[in-house]
C-alpha cells in the first residue's frame, strides 16, 4: 500500500458543517472510494489557517484517477463548493504533500 497526503482549504466558519457532511458521508461515495482502492483515509484541520490535511493509503492497483468521472464524486464536489476552495470544475483545490519523514 502506498500512503499519499495532500492539503485543501476550508472556508472560514465552515468547520461544523464540513464535519457534519463527512460524518453523514453518503454510502455510495464511501463505496466508490473503497472500490477505487482507498483505505485508511484521514482528514485533519489546522484551525489557525483553515488548511485541511488529508492522508490515505491506496492499493497498488488503485483506480483513484477514475474517481472524477463518477457521477457520485461530481455530486459530492458540487455539494462541497460552499465549504471549501474549489477549481472551476468544482473539484477541491488540492496541493500534493511530499513525504519527508516516516517512522515505521
Amino acid at each position: 500500500m502506498e500512503t499519499i497526503a495532500f492539503r485543501m482549504t476550508l472556508k472560514p466558519g465552515q468547520r461544523a458543517e464540513y464535519e457534519r457532511r463527512h460524518r453523514d458521508l453518503w454510502p455510495e461515495l464511501a463505496e466508490a472510494l473503497r472500490n477505487a482502492g482507498i483505505r485508511d483515509y484521514w482528514i485533519f484541520l489546522d484551525e489557525t489557517s483553515g488548511h485541511l490535511f488529508a492522508t490515505l493509503k491506496r492499493e497498488r492497483d488503485h483506480t483513484m484517477d477514475a474517481l472524477p468521472d463518477l457521477p457520485i464524486m461530481r455530486k459530492w464536489w458540487d455539494s462541497m463548493t460552499d465549504l471549501m476552495e474549489t477549481n472551476p470544475d468544482r473539484s477541491p483545490v488540492q496541493y500534493a504533500l511530499a513525504p519527508v519523514f516516516h517512522l515505521p
